[in-house]
């Protein structure tokens, strides 16, 4: 099964500021658009029955939506239908993280993601399906069941978002919303062959996201081009005092200012690294020659490519497997049957609490609350937790060296392969080597971007771009450029 064509009737020929435009001139309603996006989901056969995208629809979501009630000036979003994951909170919609201990469970406040979506006249139409509390990297430890492909039924789409990445990759919409705590944006955008968008730790706010790791965690973008996801990112950043990590930052005009730095697809000026640790001897070949196209493509437009180094990247797994659960382990212990969502009795409070916890939670969870709470524990915290911590600082310390040395922006692959059928990795710890190529951006806390570079065997290629802290000006510019550059090169 393939994306549906651009066609100029729908969604799919229609940028998310085109389709914004179209609806604010009144070329469109808003109940039409929710309309025919949800009819794309079932043609695209997203239903739990089909591919399994999409776990709550919002039918009503036109007539819901102040944002584009008669009278409202029109916002960046008007009437652009998005889709957003499962683990966002929503109050028209359940949020269930695709967890059974939480199935049903409706949150009594929107994230501050999605009441600024709301605020820029979108329309959240749907939640989308994900790995459990966003731990996995294929999207099938959901309890509602694994999340298929659009391009490839029979592969994963990534994860933990892939239900989002799926549903702009299906064209169901142009940009959802998903999370990232090690690359699960960016991974499933390079399976998908969509932009993905993970910003720095801060710049869009944590408030109503359910915790996985609270560090490590980020709301991020995806969008059918560089264009779409600049829009969306844009209209959900900027400072929250409802989130005590938030930062104060300016937030840029992504899209004009993308549209500006990269006239001609120039790279003039850019000092783009290689990083060597993420091109290893052992990496795809085919791969590599995608990268090193899109490499000498920015380099024929005026790019310096300098090779460069990030030594501690081969201790970045083993740091995020520690970090990660031992956050999760303390994040997770809310659940217990006694605030929300499911609750089976035991013998005493005890016997609540363990009946209502292992049934509720799937087994990747329950291996990393386990995993969390033995690094955790008493002769063991500074063994393990204290020392990632120290090594998760060396890491950050490279990326800043290699910044601070002339490097504006890395380029590496996405993901070591493209997207592998499903039920092939059944060893965790080879599931955990997806995300190689991008945790280490999630513990430095930087900016970073997948777009689509090319194909395999008709399977999508994800580059990934990094930048300094709040560099996400400088990443949408060469992110829109390179787009330009590869072309229909990016869809082969």
């Amino acid at each position: 099964m393939s994306a549906p064509r651009d066609d100029p009737s729908s969604l799919a020929g229609l940028s998310a500021a085109d389709l914004a435009a179209a609806v604010a001139r009144g070329d469109r309603s808003a109940t039409q658009v929710v309309e025919g996006s949800l009819q794309r989901a079932r043609d695209a056969g997203a239903g739990r029955d089909g591919l399994n995208i999409l776990l709550y629809e919002d039918a009503d979501a036109a007539s819901r939506d102040h944002g584009t009630s008669v009278g409202v000036a029109p916002g960046p979003l008007f009437g652009v239908p998005v889709v957003v994951k499962d683990n966002i909170a929503t109050t028209a919609m359940p949020t269930s993280c695709g967890s059974r201990i939480l199935e049903g469970y409706v949150s009594p406040y929107d994230a501050t993601a999605i009441v600024r979506l709301r605020e820029a006249g979108a329309l959240v139409i749907a939640k989308s399906n994900m790995d459990e509390f966003a731990m996995g990297s294929s999207t099938e430890n959901s309890a509602f069941g694994p999340t298929k492909n659009p391009l490839a039924p029979d592969r994963v789409p990534g994860g933990s978002s892939g239900g989002s990445a799926a549903a702009v990759a299906a064209g169901i919409v142009r940009v959802a919303l998903g999370s990232e705590t090690g690359g699960s944006v960016r991974q499933p955008a390079a399976f998908c062959g969509v932009v993905g968008v993970k910003p720095t730790y801060g710049r869009v706010s944590r408030y109503g996201l359910v915790a996985f790791a609270s560090s490590l965690d980020h709301i991020g973008v995806f969008g059918r081009t560089v264009d779409d996801a600049a829009l969306c990112l844009q209209t959900i950043a900027g400072f929250d005092p409802m989130d005590s990590t938030s930062r104060a930052e300016p937030v840029p005009d992504y899209r004009a200012g993308a549209r500006s730095a990269s006239k001609g697809n120039d790279f003039r000026g850019i000092v783009v690294g290689k990083p060597k640790e993420y091109f290893p001897d052992d990496l795809d070949s085919r791969i590599r020659e995608k990268c090193d196209a899109a490499l000498e493509h920015m380099k024929q437009r005026g790019a310096v490519i300098r090779d460069v180094s990030l030594p501690h990247t081969g201790l970045a797994i083993e740091v995020y497997y520690i970090i990660a659960p031992a956050e999760a382990s303390a994040n997770l212990a809310r659940f217990d049957g006694v605030r929300y969502g499911l609750r089976i009795e035991g013998h005493g409070l005890r016997g609540m609490y363990e009946a209502t916890r292992s049934a509720g939670f799937g087994a990747e969870v329950t291996r990393r609350i386990l995993l969390g709470t033995y690094v955790l524990s008493a002769g063991y915290y500074d063994a393990y937790y204290r020392k990632a911590q120290q090594v998760r600082a060396l890491i950050a310390r490279d990326f800043s060296a290699v910044f601070d040395s002339g490097v504006d922006l890395l380029f590496t692959p996405t993901t070591p392969t493209t997207a592998f059928p499903l039920g092939a990795k059944s060893d965790p710890y080879e599931m955990y080597l997806s995300d190689i190529f991008t945790c280490t951006a999630n513990l430095a806390g930087v900016p970073a971007m997948s777009l689509p570079i090319g194909r395999i065997d008709g399977l999508p290629v994800g580059g990934q771009l990094i930048a300094r802290h709040f560099g996400e000006q400088g990443l949408f510019a060469a992110a829109y450029a390179l787009e330009l550059a590869l072309g229909e090169d990016a869809l082969r």
